[in-house]
């Protein structure tokens, strides 16, 4: 399958955040709170858009697993 521009971007977008996480966890520092001030607007907005990346990403998924079953 081939990835489009919203699919690229959704990829990138849910790297940051899981990256992100994993800079949470392991040194107990947020980097999107540090760049864009924690508890900001501009943080906020990240994070929901790196969360509608994920929903989206997860809807793709079952996509490409509902096409994948019709052609067996």
């Amino acid at each position: 399958m081939k990835m489009n521009a919203a699919d690229k971007l959704a990829y990138v977008l849910v790297l940051v955040g899981g990256l992100n996480w994993g800079v949470v966890g392991l040194f107990e520092k947020d980097l999107v709170g540090e760049v864009f001030g924690y508890g900001s607007d501009a943080s906020r907005v990240v994070f929901v858009v790196v969360g509608l990346a994920a929903l989206y990403m997860t809807y793709t998924m079952f996509m490409m697993m509902s096409k994948k079953s019709e052609s067996k």
